[in-house]
């Protein structure tokens, strides 16, 4: 089956001046012809990260074409009935558009420790909410006699309004290898290298053979960050410390520096490797540099993307 290739757009902290700046962007993403918009799961933070699903809720009021979703939703530390019901009201409210995206949560993150959480359980917790997720938009009545969780007739109404509401796992250990093939429809990875992505994806597909499911074969993704610049520009230094501090990994091999076919070039890495779906996210700070790194993916990479992989043509009904 042909892939379709296809690029959103992606942020953490809020690296605007202002909320119009956030607001400008938005609208640009959505009128430039950019895939979708991933807002990143944080609850505790110094720096100011908006809450994820109330993003969502706020961009789906604002645009009517994009697509939208979590990269990833940290599970383990949400409640699963709440979480199930704020995505079926986004998808139902928006006509389709949630990209509902999972994952256990980073162990580096300060939740576990601020909020008294324990961090050893969260496969376990991830696994069972999973499971309720599912079955609550699949409209069941649920009666869940979990170790974390237990429930007695719970539903949800109304129901997402994609009947097969795509869940996206994060992760790239052995057990979110494990959780794709078992709940997934798509993976979508982190930061990791074309490398490991291309490892992790064929580890994928063997299970998902092994456990009698299928993915679409362009529902794995991949994320990268990028700037039209260089690694000399006012800065970097700063944001490549703070992403290496807050992720352990190096700077230099996660970002993609440099002119239109630099990115071009890293982008190529990962469809070879197989991902299909990308989560970019503009190595900026401030309303001017956030537009305009978003101006340029939409004017210099997007027609360059279409051009070198054009989406199939779709199936008759």
């Amino acid at each position: 089956m042909a892939r379709a290739i296809a690029a959103g757009i992606g942020i953490m902290e809020f690296p605007f001046d202002t909320t119009d700046g956030f607001w400008k962007w938005v609208d640009l993403c959505e009128a430039g012809g950019i895939d979708s918009i991933w807002q990143t799961d944080r609850l505790i933070s110094k720096q100011p990260i908006l809450e994820c699903m109330t993003a969502l809720a706020a961009i789906a009021g604002r645009t009517k074409r994009i697509k939208f979703g979590v990269n990833v939703v940290s599970v383990a530390m949400r409640d699963p009935v709440l979480l199930a019901k704020q995505c079926a009201t986004l998808d139902f409210l928006s006509g389709g558009r949630l990209l509902p995206g999972f994952g256990i949560g980073s162990p580096r993150g300060p939740e576990w420790t601020a909020m008294h959480l324990d961090p050893k359980t969260r496969g376990r917790k991830t696994d069972e909410a999973l499971e309720i997720i599912t079955r609550l938009w699949n409209g069941e009545k649920l009666d869940f006699p979990g170790k974390h969780f237990q429930l007695t007739g719970a539903s949800i109404a109304p129901l997402p309004v994609q009947p097969d509401l795509p869940m996206w796992i994060g992760g790239s250990s052995d057990a979110a290898v494990r959780r794709t093939a078992q709940y997934g429809s798509g993976w979508q990875s982190g930061a990791e290298t074309p490398e490991t992505v291309g490892k992790v994806i064929a580890a994928i597909k063997e299970a998902v053979v092994a456990a009698g499911r299928t993915i679409d074969e362009d529902h794995y993704g991949a994320a990268l960050a990028y700037r039209f610049g260089s690694w000399d520009d006012p800065g970097m230094t700063r944001l490549a410390e703070a992403y290496e501090t807050r992720t352990g990994r190096d700077a230099r091999e996660a970002f993609a520096i440099g002119d239109a076919d630099l990115i071009m070039a890293r982008l190529t890495e990962y469809v070879d490797a197989g991902a299909s779906k990308f989560i970019l996210r503009p190595v900026a700070q401030g309303d001017e540099q956030m537009l305009a790194q978003t101006r340029r993916l939409v004017e210099e990479i997007l027609p360059r993307m279409a051009a070198r992989w054009p989406k199939p043509a779709k199936r008759a009904a």
